[in-house]
């Protein structure tokens, strides 16, 4: 009964309701289809004021603002490392196991409208400088408008700031005070919003199934099942090993954010889940001012399972359409990924856009091929996305281990005491 009533449970038994809706009534499995959007649509809705409050906040609290600097560098550094490793450990697995060979796939048998809106997307990111131009809103206002997770960062930090010097003339203590109430408010409507979660991942799966169904996962077997194996490596080996480093359990880790995994899984969409996270790492003992730049920031620029996808699905496409790719044009590959990776931050079908950015720039693979995974692409979302979030919420941890604020008593009590206790609401 205690497992029927935790989040926990429901959660799980929506997803299995879910598929099993899918694939016995595939039409009513699609119907289903704005159960789990609208769920993504309300959590998304208030991501945006959550991460503001949180980082501003944070930020205006500290007394070595210097920090703030200190702690954006180190996290991009050790986002670079991890997703490098990402990036080697996808290739490396489509060299060795070759997914997409037999295919057989001609170029005048490839249907390029079928992928053409993702192309489409993909040449509006446009250049690296206009990347980081689009990190600046147009207004204050149109950045929690658009929920551009980056932009609203932008407008977090300098007000953060901004309330840091305010409070240095002895101004700024109302407004934190008022900043932290606004905050304590959304979280509390995430709480209430959450409880619709196992309504969310039923709606998710049944469309998933019923859209795509257990067909359409077979005749790619192989790549699915080597994103997703490569992906569980990646996080048992490459985070076990750095969450061990910095003096923690993954598994333990695993088993405290049970219920924002499982979210996760039905909804297919890592930022189901950001607010909620947010509010687990500061309970680890992550102090605020870290959680709210590195988590959020994570979500664009360490991508662990989106990297891993994409060395995967490339060198799948090319072996599919027996295009012949040379050790340098591998590299090429890992090279351009890494910054293809970033300039799809934000934009909805990140992972797939992310793709057709990688094709166009290394030129040699036809863009057209997506066509032939577009069909799995939702399947291979999910593990893009609880990747994604495993990978953040460790990083996060690292980063405030690195600069000696995490509150280890703390965290060895939280994971101690409740990896093994049922689950509650954050």
């Amino acid at each position: 009964m205690r497992f029927v009533k935790s989040l926990f449970g429901q959660v799980l038994i929506a997803i299995v309701l879910g598929v099993a809706v899918g694939a016995l009534w595939p039409q009513v499995g699609v119907t289903l289809k704005p159960l789990g959007d609208g769920f993504v649509k309300l959590i998304k809705m208030l991501i945006a004021p959550i991460v503001f409050c949180t980082v501003a906040g944070g930020i205006a609290k500290m007394s070595d603002l210097k920090a703030v600097g200190r702690v954006g560098g180190r996290a991009l550094l050790y986002f670079e490392a991890v997703s490098t490793v990402a990036l080697i450990l996808g290739m490396a697995v489509g060299i060795l196991l070759k997914p997409g060979a037999g295919f057989n796939i001609t170029v005048a048998s490839l249907d390029p409208g079928a992928v053409s809106t993702y192309v489409t997307q993909a040449k509006k990111l446009g250049s690296v400088s206009d990347t980081l131009l689009h990190l600046i809103p147009d207004t204050v206002v149109s950045a929690f408008a658009t929920g551009d997770l980056l932009q609203v960062l932008v407008v977090a930090i300098l007000a953060g700031f901004g309330l840091a010097a305010l409070e240095r003339a002895g101004a700024g203590t109302a407004l934190m005070h008022g900043l932290d109430k606004v905050g304590e408010l959304f979280f509390a409507v995430i709480r209430i919003v959450v409880r619709a979660a196992p309504v969310g991942a039923f709606g998710a799966m049944a469309f998933t199934m019923g859209q795509y169904g257990a067909a359409s996962l077979a005749k790619l077997a192989i790549l699915v099942v080597s994103v997703y194996v490569t992906s569980a490596l990646f996080v048992a080996v490459v985070l076990g090993l750095i969450a061990w480093a910095a003096g923690f359990s993954l598994w333990r880790f695993l088993l405290y954010i049970r219920e924002e995994l499982l979210i996760c899984l039905g909804a297919s969409a890592s930022e189901a889940v950001l607010p909620q996270l947010m509010a687990k790492l500061e309970r680890l003992g992550a102090p605020r001012a870290v959680v709210g730049l590195v988590t959020p920031a994570g979500y664009s620029f360490n991508l662990d399972g989106t990297n891993i996808y994409i060395t995967l699905a490339t060198l799948f496409l090319a072996q599919a359409t027996n295009t012949q790719l040379t050790f340098a044009q591998e590299l090429t590959i890992v090279g351009v990924a890494m910054l293809t990776s970033k300039g799809a931050a934000g934009v909805t079908g990140a992972g797939f856009i992310t793709l057709a950015m990688t094709l166009g720039a290394v030129g040699t693979i036809p863009v057209a091929a997506m066509a032939l995974i577009l069909g799995v692409d939702r399947f291979l979302s999910t593990s893009r996305a609880l990747t994604n979030m495993i990978g953040n919420g460790v990083g996060t941890l690292v980063i405030a281990r690195w600069e000696g604020s995490l509150d280890r008593a703390k965290l060895d009590s939280e994971l101690k005491g409740r990896a093994g206790a049922p689950a509650t609401q954050p």
